[in-house]
């Protein structure tokens, strides 16, 4: 079997054949195993090393048109649950994936920034997810860099882990993914109008 699939954090990549219609998904030639989906990326430390706990991050991109104007949301919870931080940022002209990459990147900075040293990302990108197994390959151009970027940071966590969830698993970070979509629309709305 011939190697198909860009290697990720803790998966042998992608062997199975066939591109999804945007080019960017190789399908795995075997069904899917949603428990592996929730599986850890990097070799967890000893069980009975629990200093610090795990942080919990569910972050969300989204584009309106593929391109289009786009952002990402992000909740970030520290080990008992409470809500740390809440990202979001409008991203100007870009597709869904760049934004889905955005907010990973934008969590994983939080993270390394304050001291987080463990984190789970949690994502209604199967895309993202899979792609940062090493599951599917990253063939986008534009994505590439971002996926570099995202396994270089993680690789600096004492833990990381990612896993899937249906989008009703993000309702927050879906709704501030739209409202930074809102807010970049409007002030380019409003700047145009205030010129005229």
């Amino acid at each position: 079997m011939r190697k198909t699939g860009s290697k990720g954090l803790g998966d042998q990549g992608n062997k199975g054949p066939g591109a999804g219609a945007n080019g960017e998904l190789d399908r795995p030639a075997h069904p899917v195993d949603w428990e592996a989906m929730s599986g850890n990326l990097f070799e967890t430390e000893a069980a009975g090393d629990e200093t610090g706990g795990w942080y919990v991050a569910h972050c969300d991109g989204g584009s309106r048109g593929n391109p289009g104007p786009a952002g990402y949301g992000a909740v970030v919870e520290d080990p008992e649950g409470l809500v740390v931080a809440r990202l979001s940022e409008y991203l100007g002209r870009q597709t869904n994936n760049y934004a889905e990459y955005k907010g990973l990147l934008a969590v994983l900075e939080w993270a390394l920034a304050n001291g987080a040293r463990r984190l789970r990302v949690v994502s209604d990108s199967e895309l993202m997810v899979r792609q940062m197994k090493g599951r599917y390959k990253v063939k986008s151009p534009g994505l590439r860099p971002l996926w570099e970027e995202a396994q270089r940071l993680a690789l600096k966590l004492k833990g990381f882990e990612m896993r899937h969830t249906l989008r009703g698993g993000n309702k927050e970070a879906d709704r501030l993914a739209n409202e930074a979509m809102d807010k970049g629309q409007g002030a380019g709305i409003r700047s145009q109008g205030a010129g005229n």
